[in-house]
């Protein structure tokens, strides 16, 4: 049995410093969720800060008509994982998180409030049978959506530059 949701009332409220703003009216991508992610997190409140390769054991299960382009992922023993965070807000401009009371740009914080909702995790691939995969390392809501799967860098992928 799926436990009650957050009031919105909670969830949405801002704190000092956060900063409100605007949803355009256009849109313009048109994403294809290809499965859906499977965990054993229930309600926001419930999810880790960040994924941990020795947390609990998830499910990605990618709809049929995705499943031959997992061919050769085994291959590999981290994986990237895009997702689309469903139950965020998308209004925030500027954060003030819990954990050091300091308001930043959303775009300078790893928060799941944002205005394009997209999510990465590099977890760890313990399995892949048929169209499902399990990991290590979500933390994600049971039941996201997801956007996406990539090899962990592969050999030829340049790493970034650290900054001067």
């Amino acid at each position: 049995m799926r436990e009650k949701p957050e009031p919105s009332s909670q969830r949405d409220a801002t704190r000092p410093g956060e900063v409100i703003g605007p949803l355009p009216t256009r849109t313009d991508a048109r994403l294809v969720f290809i499965g859906h992610i499977e965990t054993p997190f229930k309600i926001r409140a419930d999810c880790p800060r960040q994924g941990s390769l020795d947390g609990p054991d998830c499910r990605i299960v990618v709809d049929p008509p995705f499943e031959a382009a997992l061919a050769g992922l085994d291959a590999y023993a981290m994986i990237e994982v895009l997702y689309w965070m469903h139950e965020a807000r998308r209004d925030l401009l500027l954060q003030t998180p819990k954990a050091d009371g300091m308001t930043r740009g959303t775009f300078a914080l790893r928060s799941p409030l944002r205005p394009n909702p997209i999510a990465t995790s590099l977890v760890k691939l313990i399995s892949c049978v048929g169209n499902t995969l399990i990991v290590r390392g979500l933390d994600c809501l049971d039941g996201t959506p997801l956007l996406d799967l990539k090899p962990d860098r592969c050999a030829y992928s340049p790493a970034a530059r650290p900054k001067d």
